[in-house]
């Protein structure tokens, strides 16, 4: 039987791979954005339906998962809706930290609080979500961005424990750097005057970091993967940059790893 994802932020980067790559694995693909009238490529695929939401947005949400679902079952959900911000929390307005949280975090936990009722009907389904390694540990500059990643983690792994009651699973893809335009396009950026050297010294490292990005497909492939392998697993760790931090971070313990990052970027 055909299998179906749902998935937010589809209009570019990982979003808009992992629409192809579960396309051409043979799933009906329901790619959602704020603005799908200006979509061109994915209207072209069979088995792909667009729908506009903002995840921002409760009523427009409980409106796509409405919509959803009256096309199809759907198995998974993929929350990757979400954008950088990057500034010193000094510099930072309250709407600008007000519109970080509500998109990356609370857009994913309102999506998912809309689709339990049909995956619990179904005693089946799996949410995954996308994180970073940024939600694992931290950069400088970035405290808002970590904070709604960290949540994010923390409540999937809360999650499993009340959705596995009912046989639905929750999992989280934490990809370091994605080689799109994710620093151009979704990245909101603030500055201020007594943090410019470390500013300008985490770009100098970001533009090191993303030479050895993972390409929006290969992540996509790690999102492929979560589905269908049937692992009782949270987190993914995806692409080579990823995985080396990580295992580092693991080896050396938090504490030290703090201070390394610190060194290499501050210093």
């Amino acid at each position: 039987m055909q299998k179906t994802i749902f998935i937010t932020g589809a209009s570019a980067g990982l979003g808009k791979a992992t629409a192809k790559l579960f396309q051409q694995k043979g799933w009906n693909v329901i790619a959602t954005m704020r603005n799908p009238e200006k979509e061109t490529e994915l209207t072209q695929l069979k088995n792909v339906s667009l729908l506009p939401l903002d995840v921002t947005n409760l009523e427009q949400i409980k409106t796509a998962v409405a919509k959803a679902i009256s096309l199809h079952s759907i198995d998974v959900v993929f929350n990757n809706a979400g954008y950088g911000l990057m500034g010193a929390m000094e510099a930072l307005s309250d709407e600008q930290i007000l519109k970080q949280i509500n998109t990356n975090l609370l857009g994913v936990l309102r999506v998912a609080q809309a689709f339990i009722p049909h995956f619990r009907e179904k005693k089946s389904g799996l949410f995954i979500s996308t994180t970073s390694i940024g939600g694992l540990f931290t950069f400088p500059l970035h405290s808002i961005y970590h904070a709604a990643k960290f949540a994010i983690e923390g409540w999937s792994e809360g999650m499993s424990f009340e959705l596995g009651l009912h046989n639905i699973g929750i999992k989280t893809i934490a990809p370091g750097g994605i080689a799109t335009d994710f620093i151009g396009r979704s990245l909101d950026k603030s500055s201020h005057t007594s943090y410019q050297e470390i500013e300008n010294k985490l770009f100098a490292a970001i533009d090191g970091m993303m030479q050895s990005a993972s390409t929006a497909e290969q992540i996509a492939e790690v999102v492929y993967e979560a589905a269908t392998d049937g692992k009782d697993q949270i987190r993914y760790v995806a692409g080579e940059d990823a995985k080396a931090l990580y295992a580092r971070r693991l080896e050396i313990g938090n504490e030290e790893f703090r201070k390394e990052i610190r060194k290499q970027i501050l210093v």
